[in-house]
């Protein structure tokens, strides 16, 4: 009988959080490294060696690991003070920030399943949550109930079983101050038992580990800003370039000296911080010893055009080699299905529709497997609470089907890098997995005055250690600490528009006493502009308001270069969730309106790669025309026709024409605006992602466009 050749899969969970201690303190100042620490940093590990043959790789991030050991060391956050709390002994001050704060979960996996916690969430909903009042609404055990839920809901289903935590579920209210304790006591045991899982999985070949530089920096930004002109050429940067090549090659020099401690072995890889490369950040992974790094396959297309090299000849699935370093491509797509769209299908389907992807990707190469591995990089906590279970089945099936499967097999970034042939890569392209650029962390006018206000704190500190050759070394390393954490990715991430936490004063906050801390350490005032909030606090609504009243064509084309000018715009791309799908299908959606008729127009981000898709439907619900599902039938051109009153046209992008009237009563209103792609019974993306859009149709009188 002939050997199979099995298509190797390569996978690569990125387990980061924030760096949130408070300078000089044994505090976090948010919990969720804690609460994914009870979810998702030990369980993955567990799940992935309990099968046999599979082989992936966690990349950690050191200064996550810094903060596991906090806790260990006594430390603390709000979330954890409130929670020991007893109820009885709360001000309403505290009370009220409970309620506020101890629901921050994903309602449909992680609240409503348990019936105590759905029914002290939908009554602080039903008291707006705003009224002064609140607190008084709640009994000392109702919020003991919430203290423990807050905390429950986040232990992964692979540790119910053991107790405490058994018993509390089996309880669900009511609990005590003593069963509380206990579960507290619990937390700091799993959390204990974290790292040393790691190191005994790698010790035993189990799992592959490696490391993102320090405190998760973008580093061709730390190199140097510039770096973020050759995506794009137009963007405008901040007053200095901030240029420290030494301040990128301590992250990445002390983490893989983090990694020696922590495994005893050199560190051989790294995911650097949200796949981002440049020219120089690969000499610096090249001075300190790394083999091999990962980034996007958007880098490899943009990096081969820019060698003069045909990126249909040359596959993102192979390993590459640029500047000694081995080079791996995310495929996006595989990814981003983990990521965006298998938390809302059954778990047998979800595995079985990434194996059959997998399947072709192999008949595709089915002459060169030997060449061919497949890169599945992500998130490796964030997109679970979106499952059921915090995506246990999902896992164990997928798992499960890619071991037994003799046409597959799973293999580390390590054993690929050092197994496989390389292919040359002469240039390679600056820029991230997402989108291929840097435009989250630089840019807006937020995100270069927070590269200002950094570049003055390092300035200061240069120029102090110049001027005190004698002053004490330990402040200086802790001064310099500051510098090396505020260079982390994560407090740019929330600024500008690009993305909204709900608490980015708080990130700003953080961001700000990093520096703050700097001056303090160096014993010099703190500048008056470190206490003003870099954040607007305006969240950005993504909607640009129509400027005229507009009667389009509805063809499907743009008929002229004016047709849709003066129209109002949801930009679906800058609207995007936290997690940055790169996939997604729409683009934009436009909406404009004379006086009889609505108009709207939705622009796809790939024409092209939308006819290639399966059947698809578009489910545009509005107003009280409720829902007009339009099919997006592949190749096909679908020609002017009215659905339900609806005129609809789809061509280079869709069109429909609605009569106001259809949408709101006389034409005149508010109406909300929700758009769903389904692939069946699917849904692959929504848009808004959360609250509908608003649509103003008002009445002549009040219409600015035209007189009455």
């Amino acid at each position: 009988m002939a050997t199979v050749k099995p298509l190797r899969v390569a996978i690569l969970w990125h387990m980061h959080q924030p760096n949130y201690q408070e300078p000089g303190a044994k505090r976090l100042l948010l919990p969720w490294v804690r609460l994914h620490a009870l979810k998702d940093y030990l369980d993955m590990p567990l799940r992935a060696a309990a099968h046999d043959g599979i082989r992936v790789t966690f990349n950690l991030v050191p200064s996550l690991l810094d903060q596991l050991q906090l806790y260990l060391d006594g430390g603390t956050d709000r979330h954890l003070d409130l929670t020991r709390a007893d109820p009885e002994l709360l001000s309403p001050f505290d009370k009220r920030e409970m309620l506020d704060t101890f629901f921050s979960a994903h309602p449909p996996t992680m609240i409503d399943p348990y019936p105590r916690y759905r029914e002290l969430h939908r009554k602080a909903g039903q008291s707006d949550g705003k009224a002064d009042h609140l607190p008084a609404l709640f009994s000392s055990t109702e919020l003991r109930d919430l203290q423990v839920w807050s905390n429950l809901t986040w232990v992964d289903p692979l540790f119910r079983e053991e107790e405490p935590i058994r018993s509390l579920f089996a309880k669900e209210r009511h609990f005590t101050e003593e069963e509380k304790r206990r579960f507290l006591e619990w937390q700091l045991e799993l959390i204990g038992r974290t790292t040393p899982t790691y190191r005994s999985l790698y010790e035993a070949g189990r799992i592959d580990l490696s490391f993102t530089p320090y405190y998760h920096p973008i580093l061709p930004l730390v190199c140097d800003t510039d770096a973020a002109v050759e995506a794009m050429p137009d963007i405008a940067l901040p007053a200095r370039p901030f240029r420290y090549p030494d301040d990128a090659r301590w992250q990445v020099r002390s983490a893989a000296e983090k990694f020696a401690e922590f495994v005893g072995a050199p560190l051989t890889g790294m995911w650097p911080s949200e796949g981002s490369v440049s020219e120089a950040t690969l000499e610096i992974l090249r001075d300190e010893k790394i083999r091999w790094a990962a980034t996007d396959e958007e880098i490899l297309h943009h990096s081969l055009i820019k060698s003069g090299m045909s990126p249909h000849d040359h596959p993102i699935h192979h390993v590459y080699e640029h500047n000694g370093i081995r080079l791996f491509f995310r495929d996006h797509g595989l990814s981003d299905r983990i990521g965006f769209v298998y938390s809302g299908w059954p778990a047998g389907r979800a595995a079985h529709d990434f194996i059959g992807h997998l399947k072709r990707i192999r008949s595709h190469y089915l002459s060169r497997l030997d060449e061919v591995v497949v890169p599945v990089i992500l998130d490796g906590e964030n997109a679970w609470e979106y499952f059921p279970n915090d995506g246990a089945e999902f896992l164990d099936e997928l798992y499960s089907r890619l071991s037994e499967d003799p046409e597959l097999t799973t293999m580390t970034m390590t054993e690929a890098a050092e197994s496989l042939p390389a292919t040359p890569l002469p240039r390679l392209f600056a820029g991230s997995w997402i989108n291929h650029n840097f435009r989250i962390w630089i840019g807006h006018h937020e995100d270069n005055a927070a590269w200002d206000l950094l570049h003055n704190a390092r300035d200061a500190l240069v120029a102090f250690q110049a001027a005190r050759p004698d002053a004490d070394a330990d402040r200086l390393a802790a001064a310099w600490r500051q510098i090396y954490i505020a260079e982390g990715s994560d407090w740019n991430w929330w600024y500008g528009d690009d993305h909204q936490s709900g608490i980015d004063d708080q990130f700003d906050a953080i961001f700000r006493q990093h520096l703050m801390a700097v001056y303090t350490l160096i014993e010099q005032p703190i500048p008056a502009e470190l206490h003003k909030p870099i954040a607007s606090g305006v969240v950005a609504s993504f909607v640009t308001p129509p400027e005229a009243a507009l009667t389009p064509t509805v063809d499907g084309y743009l008929t002229h270069f004016y047709e849709w000018t003066g129209a109002g715009v949801f930009d679906c791309k800058r609207a995007g969730g936290a997690m940055h799908r790169v996939d997604s299908l729409i683009d934009t959606i436009h909406f404009a309106y004379d006086r009889e008729t609505l108009y709207l127009r939705i622009d796809f981000a790939d024409r092209d790669a939308l006819a290639r898709q399966t059947p698809l439907t578009l489910d545009v619900t509005l107003g009280q025309l409720g829902s007009t599902l339009v099919e997006l039938p592949g190749d096909e051109i679908l020609p002017q026709s009215t659905l339900s009153g609806v005129t609809i046209a789809l061509r280079d992008f869709l069109e429909l024409e609605i009569p106001r009237s259809r949408v709101v009563a006389d034409g005149v209103g508010e109406a909300a605006l929700q758009l769903k792609l389904l692939r069946g019974d699917d849904e692959l993306e929504r848009w808004p992602e959360n609250e509908s859009l608003l649509l103003a149709l008002p009445a002549a009188k009040d219409e600015l466009f035209w007189p009455v």
